[in-house]
């Protein structure tokens, strides 16, 4: 008799890539100088906190994830373009591409190397959870959500025209 293997729902799998969003934004907030990489209302609430004179607070990290989030939003709604909605193989594609990114990555923080490659990570992982969130808005499970600013800038992307929308949103 074979053992039959469930497939876990939607709303499980999000669940897991909030979690992981989490763990990212953790290590780039703790690691890479106070930014974030998934959630870009940190990073707007510390560039303007920076931009305000606060003490200590990074420009140039929130700056470079934002913009890495765009790129990667903009590359996610790109892919997307046409896919039928929901979790399918377009989706996977853009999940599979995020994770080798984030492993590649990863080894990348194991080497020892300054501001350069700190900044570069913080980009590259910023393109890495746009593009997550440009499939994560795409498959719309209902009321799994990120945060306002967060929403807004995947949709600013995803649907531009430079991530081969319309750009009616």
């Amino acid at each position: 008799m074979a053992l039959a293997i469930k497939r876990p729902s939607a709303t499980a799998l999000m669940l897991a890539l909030t979690f992981s969003t989490g763990v990212i934004d953790a290590v780039g907030y703790l690691g890479l100088d106070k930014v974030f990489t998934g959630n870009m209302t940190g990073n707007v609430v510390i560039l303007a906190m920076a931009l305000t004179g606060a003490d200590g607070l990074p420009i140039a990290g929130p700056l470079l994830a934002l913009a890495g989030f765009g790129v990667g939003a903009a590359a996610g709604g790109r892919l997307l373009r046409g896919a039928d909605a929901g979790w399918n193989p377009p989706t996977t594609r853009v999940f599979v591409g995020v994770a080798g990114l984030l492993t590649a990555l990863a080894a990348l923080l194991a080497l020892p190397g300054g501001d350069v490659l700190r900044l570069a990570i913080t980009t590259l992982l910023g393109v890495a959870m746009g593009a997550q969130a440009a499939a994560a808005r795409h498959i719309g499970v209902k009321d799994v959500t990120t945060v306002v600013v967060t929403s807004t800038v995947t949709a600013l992307f995803a649907d531009s025209r430079l991530g081969n929308g319309s750009g009616s949103h």
